[in-house]
């Protein structure tokens, strides 16, 4: 909860002092909403028992701040948060254990975007790759483990800006998530009631579709040719 505190105090931060300063650059604030589909993930413990799970499709929602160092670049430093369900079967050669965690997700990132402006138009197609970390909280850990854990991850995606004004616009974007090595030492899955550690390690991948309402403050410069 702290983390998340923080994290929106920092964005309310950002916004208040480019609002109330006299940077000519303009800026965005993105507000997200997409559908994250089902990933599988799995790992093997030390004791040659096996987990396997699929983290569930669902809604994500989020918050950028972007600022445009001109027509064509752009920086975001973004938070997106998911809430969700992780069945996961613990199998042996003696019999399998099955059980469901309730697990939310947060991703704080940072990163580029390049824009591909068409002229005369108010479509801007785009691409970016952002680096940052993955935040995922068990809200019903097993006995003994730890119910949070932090890794690192990163995000790739490809949208459009569609601005109806030039302060308003939608954003449609296809976005890839990664938490890397989000599976290890029991942390948030924990072993199904077994003392005992994972040997392998596994990283989530996490496919999405949405887009953001773009709030814009200022426009960009235009360069004139001579």
């Amino acid at each position: 909860m702290k983390k998340l505190i923080f994290t929106f105090l920092t964005f309310s931060l950002i916004s208040f002092y480019f609002s109330n300063s006299s940077i000519a650059q303009p800026y965005k604030i993105n507000l997200y909403n997409s559908y994250v589909f089902d990933d599988g993930v799995d790992a093997t413990l030390d004791n040659g028992r096996y987990i396997r799970g699929t983290i569930n499709g669902n809604y994500q929602w989020g918050v950028g701040f972007e600022y445009i160092l001109k027509q064509t670049y752009g920086i975001e430093l973004m938070y997106n948060r998911q809430n969700t369900e992780f069945p996961v079967t613990y199998t042996s050669n003696l019999a399998d254990t099955n059980r469901t965690y309730d697990v939310d997700i947060n991703y704080i990132l940072i990163g580029g975007n390049k824009y591909l402006p068409l002229p005369g138009q108010s479509i801007k197609p785009f691409g970016g790759i952002m680096l940052g970390v993955a935040i995922l909280n068990n809200q019903n850990p097993p006995p003994g483990a730890e119910s949070s854990t932090t890794n690192f991850a990163w995000s790739a995606r490809l949208g459009s800006d569609f601005m109806f004004s030039p302060n308003v616009g939608i954003r449609l974007q296809a976005q890839l998530q990664s938490a890397v090595q989000d599976i290890g030492g029991g942390v948030y899955l924990g072993t199904g009631g077994v003392s005992t550690g994972i040997n392998t390690e596994s990283s989530m991948y996490q496919f999405g579709l949405g887009g953001a309402l773009i709030i814009q403050f200022g426009q960009p410069k235009t360069r004139i040719r001579r």
